[in-house]
C-alpha cells in the first residue's frame, strides 16, 4: 500500500455534460504523461500513477482545461479502500438501478442522517445509503427524473459534488491495484 503514497485519482466536475465545458480527457492524459495519467472515460476521471504532490497536479490539470471547473483530487488508497468494502451489499440491484458514488470537494460540515430517499421512501428514485469521508454512496433508478435528484445531493451537503457510476470506481481501483 505504501506504493500508493502520492498516487491520486482526479475527478473533474461538470465536464462534457451537454454542450458546455467540453474537453478531451484522453488528450489531457497524454499531455500529462510525465505524471503517468490514465484517462477513464469521457467525463474527466483520471488515475495518476506517478508520485506528484497535489498542488502541482492541480495546477497542471487546470492549465490544460479551456474553462474553470472543480478539480477533486483524492488519494488512491482511499479509492481502493472504498472499493474493497463492497458498500452496496444488501442493496437492491438490477437493470433499472444504477449504483453511484458522488465525490465531494471537501467533507461537509454537517452530515444528514442516512438513508436519504428522494422523492419518498416508498417511491424512491434516488437513495443515499452511506457517506464515507468525501464519498456519497447511493442508488438511483433509471428514470428521467432521477437526474434532477442527483443534483440535490450538492444542495443537501452544501458543497460541490461530482458523480460517477460505481463501475467507474471499480475500474479505477483495479488499475491502481495492478500498479502497486
Amino acid at each position: 500500500m505504501d506504493d500508493l503514497q502520492m498516487r491520486w485519482v482526479v475527478f473533474l466536475r461538470g465536464v462534457n455534460v451537454g454542450k458546455t465545458n467540453r474537453c478531451q480527457p484522453a488528450l489531457i492524459a497524454s499531455q500529462l504523461a510525465k505524471f503517468g495519467v490514465i484517462n477513464i472515460g469521457a467525463v474527466g476521471t483520471f488515475v495518476v500513477r506517478e508520485d506528484v504532490n497535489e498542488s502541482t497536479l492541480r495546477a497542471a490539470i487546470a492549465k490544460k482545461l479551456p474553462f474553470e471547473c472543480e478539480i477533486m483530487i483524492c488519494p488512491a488508497r482511499d479509492i481502493i479502500k472504498l472499493a474493497s468494502k463492497d458498500p452496496f451489499s444488501g442493496q437492491p440491484s438490477g437493470p433499472d438501478i444504477t449504483r453511484f458514488v458522488s465525490v465531494v470537494a471537501k467533507r461537509p460540515r454537517t452530515l444528514p442522517s442516512i438513508p436519504i430517499t428522494l422523492p419518498s421512501a416508498e417511491e424512491w428514485l434516488l437513495r443515499i445509503t452511506a457517506i464515507e469521508n468525501r464519498y456519497v454512496l447511493g442508488l438511483y433508478r433509471r428514470h428521467m427524473k432521477a437526474i434532477s435528484y442527483l443534483g440535490k445531493i450538492e444542495k443537501l451537503l452544501a458543497v460541490p459534488v461530482t458523480t460517477r457510476n460505481w463501475n467507474t470506481i471499480e475500474k479505477v481501483a483495479r488499475i491502481l491495484q495492478n500498479q502497486s
